[in-house]
């Protein structure tokens, strides 16, 4: 009896992570700073850290929305899973030695708002950050904070969510 062969595309529903891309902003002191600590932490599952909206990103990952990956952490797995915000942090902390036990309590329905708690504390404090002696992201730019869930930019000139990118489904699909 033959083993089938294995697919050319892993379903990233079914398969296991064996590594994670975290995009992050490298103009954000906050950001760089998490990800030097990350670098830092036993790893389980192997991370890799490229800058959101970089040259390296777009080659890596061409279809993910750039644009919103500086605005909302986002962390693909090798599989293509794709996370974004709360679930991405938590995907972090899961490849972490010392903090798989807190991601999967993050993760539960009790957990998970403080998982969003901290992405939303994140968010604000980027927000009023100084960048080069500016704010990480103007009005102006489109960029507008909403406690509820974080930043949102609509482009100068669309005055509506028709120019929009849709967004990625919760939890990584």
């Amino acid at each position: 009896m033959s083993a089938a062969p294995l697919p050319v595309d892993r379903d990233p529903r079914r398969v296991p992570v064996l590594g994670l891309t975290v995009l992050y902003d490298a103009g954000c002191p906050l950001c760089t700073s998490v990800r030097d600590w990350l670098a830092k932490r036993p790893q389980l599952v192997p991370l890799r850290f490229v800058p959101a909206g970089s040259p390296a990103a777009r080659q890596l990952f061409p279809g993910l929305d750039h644009g919103s990956t500086l605005s909302e952490i986002t962390v693909v797995g090798d599989g293509g899973q794709v996370y974004r915000g709360a679930a991405a942090w938590i995907v972090t902390l899961w490849a972490l030695r010392d903090h798989r036990r807190l991601a999967h309590r993050l993760s539960t329905p009790a957990g998970m708002p403080l998982a969003k708690g901290a992405v939303l504390t994140a968010a604000k404090w980027r927000g009023a950050t100084a960048s080069g002696g500016r704010r990480v992201y103007r009005q102006d730019d489109g960029w507008t904070y909403d406690p509820r869930d974080g930043w949102h930019r609509t482009p100068p000139g669309c005055g509506s969510d028709a120019c929009a990118a849709p967004r990625a489904a919760p939890g990584g699909r």
